[in-house]
C-alpha cells in the first residue's frame, strides 16, 4: 500500500512502495478558499525523465512535448529582446534626453543593472523550472502563510506586463512597416495616421496567433531561424552605417569628443544631468521579459540548465550588443534635432535614410519589422503559456477553459487567443488617445521588473531558497541586492515625463496605470480571489515501486500521453 500525504489528498495501488516528499504549504494559515479536494495525479518515479520527475516533484505533471534544443532556447531568450528592432524603435529617448553621450554612457549603465536582474531571474529559474516561471517561485521562497497573496501580487503584475508588452511590440511592428512605406515616397506623399497603424497592428496580432497556434516542434523549427537572422542583419546595419556615413547631406561621422562628452538637451527638462538619467530608458525597454524563456520551461529538455543559461547569454549578448549598437548609431547620427523631427517619428529609420539612401534605409527599416515579428511570436508564445500555468493553479476565471489542450497541436490553444484578445483590445485604444496607449506600454517594463523583484526580495529575507545547476555562489546577493536597488531608481525616472513643459498630450500616466493595476489585484483578491485562490496547488504526487492498473496516471504511460485536461 502507498501511503500519500494528507495535505494533498489520499490513494491506494497494487504492490508496495515510498511517496517521495513533495513541499507544500502545511503551515498555511487557515485560508478563505473553498478547495475541490482531487486526488493528484500518481506518477511512478521510473518512468519519468529526470526533466519530468523535477516537474512532479513540485507537485505538476508533465503534457507538453519537450522540443526545445540549446539552440532554439538560445534564439528564443535572444529574440524576446527583439535588440535590433527594439534599439531602433527606443533611441529616441536618450536622444532627446542629452542626445548621443546619454545614448551611449546610460546603455552601458543601465544595461548592467538589468543584467542583474536577468542574472537573478536565471538562478531562480535553475531552481523551479516550471511554466509558471518567476510566480511560481513564491511558493518556495515566500513565507508560507502569506504565499497565496505574494503569489497573486506577483501573477498578476507578470501577466499584465507582458499583456502590455506584446500590445507595445505588436505596435511597434505596424509603426516600422508604415514607416518603409513612407520612406518609399521620400516621406513625402504618404505619411501614416492613427487608424492605418492600428489596422496594420491588429492584421500582424492575428498573424502572430495563427503561427502560435501551430505544434510545439513547428514553433521550436521556426525559432531556430530567430538567431541567425537577427545577428546577421545586426552585423550588417553596423558596418554598413559607419562605411557609407560621410559628408552628404551632412551625415559626417561625429567627433569621438562629442559622442562621449556631449550633452545635447531637447527635453526642455533642467538642469541638463537630470535630462540626460532619460537615456536609461532605452535599455530598460529592451532588457526585459527576462523570465520568458521559462515559461515555456516544460517544452523545453533540461530546463534546470538550458533556460537559465539561455537567459543569461542572451540577455550578455543583448548588453553588449546593444551598446555597440548603440555607439554605431552615436557616431552616424548627425544633427539629433532633425532626427527627432522625423516625419515617422523613427529617429533610427530616419538615421537609415540619410546615409544608406532610400532603397537600404527601406531594407533595414524592414529588417527591423521582421526583427519585431520575431520578438511578438516569442512573446505570445510565452503569454500563453503563462496564462496555462495560471489556470492550472485555477488563478483565472474559466481556469478550465484556459488550460484546455489542444489534441491535435499538444498546446493551449484558448490560452494563446486569450492573450491575443487581450492584446488587440489594448491597442485598440490607440484609436482613440495614443497618449493612453503610450502609458499603457510604459507599463511593461516597471509591472514585469518588479514582479521579477518581489521574489528576488523574499529570496534574500526569508533564506528558503535551494539553489538549482545554476547558481551565482557568493555573487548571488550582491547582484540580487543591486538588481532590487537598480529597480528602485530606474522606477523614478519610468513614471516621469520624459518632455518638458508637460501637456496633456505628453504627460507620462504610467504612474496612475500602477496605482489602478495594484488596486485591481488587492480589490480583486479580496471580492473573489481569496475565495478560490491558494496559490501554486499539487497536481501530481510520485511514488517508488508501485503499480496501478487501468489509471490514466498508470507508471506504464509516457509522459507525453498525459495530456490532462484536452479537447
Amino acid at each position: 500500500m502507498a501511503t500519500m500525504d494528507p495535505e494533498i489528498g489520499s490513494g491506494t495501488g497494487t504492490g508496495t512502495g515510498n511517496v517521495l516528499p513533495i513541499p507544500n504549504n502545511t503551515k498555511r494559515r487557515k485560508s478563505s478558499a473553498i478547495v475541490n479536494d482531487v486526488p493528484p495525479e500518481v506518477l511512478e518515479v521510473s518512468a519519468l525523465s529526470n526533466a519530468d520527475r523535477r516537474l512532479a516533484e513540485m507537485g505538476y505533471v508533465q503534457v507538453y512535448k519537450r522540443e526545445f534544443s540549446w539552440f532554439s532556447c538560445f534564439s528564443f531568450a535572444l529574440s524576446i529582446s527583439g535588440l535590433f528592432a527594439s534599439v531602433s524603435t527606443t533611441y529616441l529617448y536618450p536622444l532627446e534626453a542629452g542626445g548621443p553621450s546619454s545614448a551611449v554612457w546610460c546603455w552601458l549603465i543601465s544595461g548592467f543593472g538589468c543584467y542583474c536582474i536577468a542574472l537573478s531571474v536565471a538562478e531562480l529559474v535553475s531552481a523551479y523550472p516550471t511554466s509558471g516561471a518567476i510566480y511560481f517561485t513564491c511558493k518556495y521562497l515566500a513565507p508560507e502563510a502569506w504565499v497565496p497573496e505574494i503569489s497573486w501580487l506577483t501573477g498578476w503584475l507578470n501577466l499584465l506586463g507582458q499583456i502590455a508588452g506584446v500590445a507595445s511590440t505588436e505596435y511597434g511592428c505596424a509603426q516600422l512597416l508604415l514607416a518603409a512605406v513612407s520612406m518609399s515616397t521620400d516621406f513625402q506623399s504618404y505619411v501614416p495616421t492613427d487608424r492605418q497603424t492600428v489596422g496594420v497592428m491588429a492584421a500582424s496580432t492575428f498573424f502572430h496567433g495563427a503561427l502560435n497556434s501551430l505544434r510545439t516542434s513547428a514553433l521550436e523549427k521556426i525559432t531556430k531561424t530567430y538567431v541567425i537572422f537577427h545577428i546577421v542583419v545586426l552585423l550588417a546595419c553596423m558596418i554598413t552605417l559607419l562605411a557609407m556615413c560621410n559628408n552628404k547631406a551632412g551625415q559626417g561621422l561625429h567627433t569621438s569628443k562629442y559622442v562621449w562628452t556631449e550633452v545635447v538637451n531637447n527635453s526642455g527638462w533642467t538642469p541638463n544631468g537630470w535630462s540626460w538619467l532619460f537615456g536609461f530608458l532605452s535599455a530598460s525597454w529592451v532588457m526585459t521579459d527576462y523570465d520568458a524563456t521559462a515559461h515555456i520551461a516544460e517544452e523545453i529538455k533540461n530546463p534546470e540548465t538550458k533556460a537559465p543559461w539561455s537567459i543569461a547569454l542572451a540577455l550578455g549578448f543583448t548588453w553588449i550588443g546593444g551598446w555597440l549598437y548603440t555607439i554605431v548609431l552615436a557616431y552616424t547620427t548627425g544633427d539629433p534635432l532633425d532626427k527627432l523631427q522625423s516625419p515617422v517619428v523613427q529617429p533610427v529609420a530616419q538615421i537609415f535614410y540619410e546615409v544608406i539612401g532610400r532603397g537600404g534605409g527601406i531594407f533595414f527599416t524592414v529588417c527591423a519589422y521582421i526583427v519585431l515579428n520575431f520578438t511578438a511570436m516569442t512573446a505570445i508564445q510565452a503569454g500563453s503559456r503563462t496564462i496555462w500555468a495560471y489556470a492550472r493553479d485555477e488563478m483565472l476565471p474559466l481556469s478550465r477553459v484556459w488550460y484546455k489542450i489542444n489534441k491535435t497541436t499538444g498546446t493551449p490553444l484558448y490560452s494563446v487567443w486569450l492573450f491575443i484578445i487581450c492584446c488587440l483590445l489594448i491597442n485598440l485604444i490607440g484609436l482613440g488617445s495614443y497618449t493612453a496607449i503610450a502609458a499603457i506600454f510604459n507599463l511593461t517594463a516597471i509591472a514585469l521588473d518588479w514582479s521579477y523583484c518581489i521574489p528576488i526580495i523574499c529570496k534574500m529575507a526569508y533564506g528558503k531558497f535551494e539553489p538549482g545547476p545554476f547558481h551565482l555562489g557568493w555573487a548571488s546577493m550582491w547582484i540580487n541586492a543591486w538588481a532590487v536597488i537598480w529597480t528602485f531608481f530606474v522606477t523614478i525616472i519610468y513614471v516621469q515625463p520624459t518632455i518638458r513643459p508637460v501637456t496633456k498630450e505628453n504627460m507620462n500616466y504610467v504612474s496612475v496605470l500602477m496605482v489602478a493595476v495594484a488596486l485591481f489585484a488587492v480589490i480583486y483578491w479580496y471580492v473573489a480571489g481569496r475565495y478560490y485562490y491558494i496559490g501554486p496547488r499539487v497536481k501530481a504526487q510520485i511514488v517508488v515501486g508501485v503499480e496501478r492498473e487501468g489509471n490514466k496516471g498508470s507508471p506504464g504511460m509516457s509522459s507525453e500521453d498525459r495530456m490532462g485536461d484536452s479537447e
